[in-house]
């Protein structure tokens, strides 16, 4: 089941299963006890939710809503840092291999949904893109075992971490700055619940930019899979359901070219992750107030 979050034509917030080229609405049918998919998770109802929309038909076409993200209140978005084989060695200064996962968050307020503009601020223009796939959290809990980790998720998402690279660079020791910029990634377009998949360390994605593979590569090349991910986090934080752990992204970001090749408006970046979907963005620039 693929569970989103949107918005009809009149602005009223909604939430549902995705039926061939349209959407189930579980807002009506679930009622008060599920207002959103963020108290759906925390009540532990995807089963309930699966039951409803069987056999049901669409409500809304997908031509007619406009997506939020799947999540719209997560708790944490948390995101890895350095994580597929070679990104280090992207960097080019002789470190070693991390023996630990490089972990920074982000808000909310830095991502839109599938469909909405990714904005670059008048500030910088090196907006650059990042692909990723990322765990939603479906069942909460501190220092969860490794070997109980993979039983913690609801399901996954595609992710694009997008990054204004000279602020990057602000900070000695954290990148917060220039990974919070309102409206520089996005999230979605739904999550595919997880018994959508067989397991987890064979996943492919793949980045485009107009059409142009930039990235792509397998989760069996993480340096940190996904289940230690939930061990090493919940270790320092209680995970709650609809927490958002995105896993990192391949080599091939728009930095790393010689010159660099940072998007601009009307670029459109896609980040595709079989048994998920595709997440597809265009570029437009920030218009102040």
């Amino acid at each position: 089941m693929r569970l989103l979050s949107y918005r009809t034509h009149d602005g009223a917030a909604r939430f549902g299963a995705l039926a061939g080229d349209g959407v189930i609405d579980l807002s009506a049918r679930m009622g008060a006890r599920c207002p959103d998919l963020l108290q759906l998770l925390r009540t532990d109802a995807i089963d309930e939710a699966r039951r409803l929309a069987a056999g049901a038909g669409a409500d809304h076409a997908l031509t007619d809503i406009a997506f939020d993200l799947p999540v719209t209140r997560p708790a944490r978005i948390l995101c890895i840092g350095v994580n597929y084989a070679e990104r280090n060695a992207e960097y080019r200064d002789g470190a070693q291999a991390p023996g630990y996962p490089s972990v920074f968050p982000r808000f909310a307020s830095s991502f839109v949904g599938h469909g909405q503009p990714i904005l670059r601020p008048p500030e910088s223009p090196q907006l650059d893109y990042e692909g990723e796939i990322a765990i939603v959290i479906g069942r909460g809990g501190r220092r969860i075992a490794e070997r109980d980790a993979l039983a913690h998720i609801a399901g996954l998402t595609c992710l694009n971490e997008g990054t204004i690279r000279d602020w990057v660079r602000h900070g000695k020791f954290n990148v917060t700055q220039g990974k919070n910029w309102d409206a520089s990634g996005a999230i979605g377009p739904w999550i595919a619940t997880a018994d959508e998949f067989d397991g987890y360390d064979a996943l492919s994605v793949t980045t485009r930019v107009n059409g142009e593979v930039r990235q792509h590569d397998s989760t069996g090349r993480l340096m940190f899979p996904f289940a230690y991910l939930i061990h090493y986090v919940s270790t320092w934080t209680t995970l709650e359901p609809g927490d958002i752990i995105s896993t990192g992204t391949p080599t091939g970001a728009g930095a790393r070219f010689d010159p660099p090749r940072f998007l601009v408006p009307g670029d459109v970046v896609e980040v595709e992750v079989p048994g998920i979907g595709t997440l597809r963005n265009v570029i437009a620039d920030e218009v102040l107030p």
